[in-house]
């Protein structure tokens, strides 16, 4: 990784955090570990379920 965008990788990762947008790597670290039998979502997918489980889910989005 290039060092001069360190910063703002950082900065990307706080304000995704701030307004409660959960880590891509987060969530393939967690299916690796809990459903390693399961296909992880690619982005894309991960995004939208976020969002809808976030302002419009009927089940809360969770897994577990």
């Amino acid at each position: 990784m290039t060092n001069w965008l360190r910063p703002f990788r950082a900065a990307r990762r706080m304000m995704q955090a701030m307004v409660g947008l959960p880590s891509y790597d987060a969530y393939l670290a967690h299916m690796a570990s809990e459903h390693p039998d399961r296909e992880p979502m690619d982005y894309r997918s991960f995004f939208r379920d976020r969002q809808q489980a976030r302002y419009g889910g009927k089940d809360g989005g969770r897994c577990c």
